[in-house]
């Protein structure tokens, strides 16, 4: 990959999670925000791993020292850091079935993680296996809404990617490395 392409996609990349991070700040309905198309995409189309971890990582910590930061974010931060994996598996396998598998199972494995730090972290629930369910039980309406963001989000990011990628060269070539 020439070095001019590279840093047009780097910096096209950046600027689209950084633009989506915005709008975590803005009314939206709960759990209903960028975060996961965020990571899929980082992990998708960036060259370099490293990138594809700080880069959103970045924008999502920049967005929550504004929105606030609570006792459970590394349970948050552990499921950003898979779904980011995630993405690693759609680079250069990137078609709408490949991501709507991508966006079910990091939606799960994110709702699965930050429930379970619900659980360990709050003392609204027992620590049996009980209040783990209950945690659980808790969480499917806001799963239900981040299943719905993550879908929408992805589409636009990933669709919007696409078509920047019919219309510029530079963002065609593949992101190997």
């Amino acid at each position: 990959m020439k070095a001019q392409n590279l840093k047009i996609q780097i910096i096209t990349i950046s600027a689209i999670i950084f633009a989506l991070a915005v709008f975590r700040l803005l009314p939206h309905l709960p759990n209903v925000s960028p975060v996961a198309a965020m990571a899929l995409f980082g992990g998708a189309y960036f060259a370099d791993k490293r990138m594809a971890l700080i880069i959103p990582f970045v924008a999502l910590f920049l967005s929550d020292l504004i929105l606030g930061l609570h006792n459970s974010m590394i349970f948050v931060y552990a499921g950003f850091a898979l779904t980011v994996a995630i993405g690693f598996l759609l680079k250069n396998r990137v078609t709408i079935t490949n991501t709507a598998f991508a966006v079910v199972a990091s939606s799960v494995t994110f709702f699965l993680l930050t429930n379970f730090g619900a659980w360990m972290t709050s003392g609204l629930y027992v620590k049996s296996a009980e209040g783990l369910m209950q945690a659980y039980v808790a969480g499917i309406p806001f799963f239900q809404n981040s299943l719905l963001g993550n879908a929408v989000y992805a589409i636009v990011i990933f669709g919007g990617y696409r078509l920047l990628q019919n219309n510029v060269a530079a963002l065609n070539e593949p992101a190997l490395k």
